[in-house]
């Protein structure tokens, strides 16, 4: 991947600011699995914390495939999407994931009473993800994310929106009563 290409600069910019990305997995059974996660991104990998026995556990077991979904879609779809392969890893969490990801969690820790020891017991099972392929994302504007700003729907969009809401838009069939 090419470091200076604008893909790679926004999906990196993502997952050094992003608080919660979306992990999909797949079941033994084929059916997916989503779950929002928190993560710590280190520069080559995405790392997860999460009970030895949950669902993305037991699918990443027999399927390492994962797909990642970043981003606000408020902002006219700017969000990214990773391809990656996950690994379980059978060693603890070494100290410096647990301290770069309790320096990004810590005070969503606290408001829920969970110390970073408890965390670490509980969320002991460490899922390493390696980013395969990046994909970015977004409408008709300048992504957020690319450092522009979001520009607002023109005129023409704003105002058919409000005459769908409103029932003015006579191409609509109307519902019967």
């Amino acid at each position: 991947m090419d470091p200076n290409a604008p893909t790679a600069d926004r999906i990196r910019r993502f997952l050094e600011e992003e608080p919660v990305v979306w992990l999909s997995t797949v079941r033994p059974n084929g059916d997916p699995h989503l779950v929002p996660i928190w993560f710590w991104w280190d520069g080559e990998a995405l790392l997860v914390f999460s009970k030895p026995h949950a669902q993305k556990v037991r699918n990443l077991r027999v399927n390492r495939s994962v797909m990642l979904a970043l981003g606000d879609a408020d902002d006219d779809f700017d969000v990214g999407m990773v391809e990656g392969e996950a690994e379980l890893l059978a060693e603890p969490a070494r100290v410096e994931w647990l301290a770069g990801h309790v320096k990004k969690y810590g005070a969503r820790m606290a408001a829920i009473g969970l110390s970073g020891e408890e965390f670490a017991t509980t969320y002991s099972q460490v899922i390493r993800i390696r980013p395969l392929r990046y994909l970015t994302w977004h409408g008709r504007t300048t992504p957020a994310s690319l450092g522009g700003p979001v520009e607002r729907m023109d005129a023409r969009w704003r105002e058919a929106i409000r005459r769908v809401a409103l029932g003015l838009d006579r191409r609509t069939p109307a519902i019967a009563s």
